[in-house]
């Protein structure tokens, strides 16, 4: 990052390019699934979502078709900007501007019971629907909920084969979060577009990358100006950023840094099969390096539960940042983290069940 404030700190992109943007396209597209062709770049996760709706709106638009339905899940999140919030479930958060968000067709996360009944419900609004958007396999601010690839498959194909577009939200499980570079990696049929943000620099500055199809780019490629997608932000592939995800990426690429997901993982396989009986838990799930843990309540699980505060402060005393999702605490750890310190981690989530 030095080196880059050196050369060049900013440029608007706006009809121009530099090294760094072309560098991490090209790094970035190497290792995405092969439908992955080309690269977008904005600010945040939301951002990055927020030019995935667009181009599949106005990929229909530019063929004259007029599909403006959204699909996604119950449960979702996507982010706080107004297209990825009207995409995301419904709350609390989202209530002071639910009028104001486009309708949206939600559907349950699929499995065995459910499956062919979404189906049928996708088949019956497909001339609608521009895209499915989703979460792959981990819904991460609805409290780490989980399910299961096989499903996700089959509804992917099931899109495929009615015309719909499919948009994965890798911003969360992204760059290793689920024990594979993406959760994508665990699906035969892959999306046509992708989101990313967070892990890309490693945390140190903000980026966001949408990447697509062949397909969906030569759809913006004409002539004619009104088929261009009029979306750009002041700080898109900022030189400064780029740089950053760039060594980012190669810190990625180490075999270590594989060896160290691959022992979290273990470690907190090891962990869950430890305290999933324990009496005040309701559920202890994990993928990969994430896993969440849900205290018993009396009520539904809620953000708002009282037990997120008292929880929050009980492990900032013992110099752990956790972030309850109410009463569900999760662990994200980064790669470098010792075994030491994850297992200081959990000496204190025991303890704290022995307290809350």
């Amino acid at each position: 990052m030095y080196a880059q404030l050196q050369t060049l700190e900013h440029a608007i992109f706006a009809g121009f390019t530099h090294l760094g943007a072309v560098d991490l396209a090209e790094k970035i597209i190497s290792i995405l699934p092969s439908k992955q062709r080309k690269v977008f770049y904005s600010d945040n996760g939301s951002t990055a979502v927020e030019v995935a709706l667009k181009m599949s709106l106005q990929f229909w638009n530019n063929q004259n078709q007029k599909r403006l339905k959204i699909l996604a899940f119950e449960n979702a999140y996507h982010g706080d900007t107004f297209g990825a919030m009207a995409v995301s479930g419904r709350s609390a958060f989202t209530a002071p501007f639910d009028a104001l968000l486009f309708d949206v067709i939600f559907i349950p996360t699929p499995n065995v019971n459910n499956i062919e009944d979404i189906k049928s419900h996708i088949t019956h609004h497909k001339s609608d629907i521009a895209c499915f958007i989703f979460e792959p396999l981990v819904q991460g601010a609805s409290g780490m909920l989980m399910y299961e690839a096989l499903y996700l498959d089959e509804l992917i194909a099931h899109c495929h084969n009615q015309n719909i577009l499919t948009i994965a939200d890798e911003v969360m499980t992204g760059f290793g979060r689920t024990g594979k570079l993406f959760a994508t990696d665990y699906l035969k049929h892959k999306p046509d577009m992708m989101c990313f943000s967070k892990g890309i620099t490693g945390g140190t500055m903000p980026l966001g990358l949408t990447t697509c199809s062949q397909p969906i780019y030569d759809a913006f490629l004409s002539n004619d100006k009104l088929k261009t997608l009029f979306h750009g932000h002041s700080f898109t592939a900022n030189p400064v950023a780029c740089a950053a995800a760039l060594a980012s990426f190669d810190l990625l690429m180490q075999p270590q840094t594989m060896q160290h997901i691959s022992r979290i993982t273990a470690q907190h396989h090891a962990f869950k099969l430890k305290i999933q009986q324990h009496p005040k838990l309701k559920n202890v799930r994990q993928t990969g390096t994430i896993l969440a843990i849900e205290w018993q309540n009396n009520t539904d699980t809620s953000y708002f539960s009282d037990l997120r505060t008292q929880l929050y402060n009980f492990f900032i005393s013992k110099n752990i940042i956790l972030r309850p999702l109410g009463n569900i605490i999760y662990i994200l750890p980064p790669y470098c983290i010792s075994e030491s310190d994850l297992a200081y981690i959990y000496q204190q989530i025991e303890e704290a069940l022995e307290i809350f």
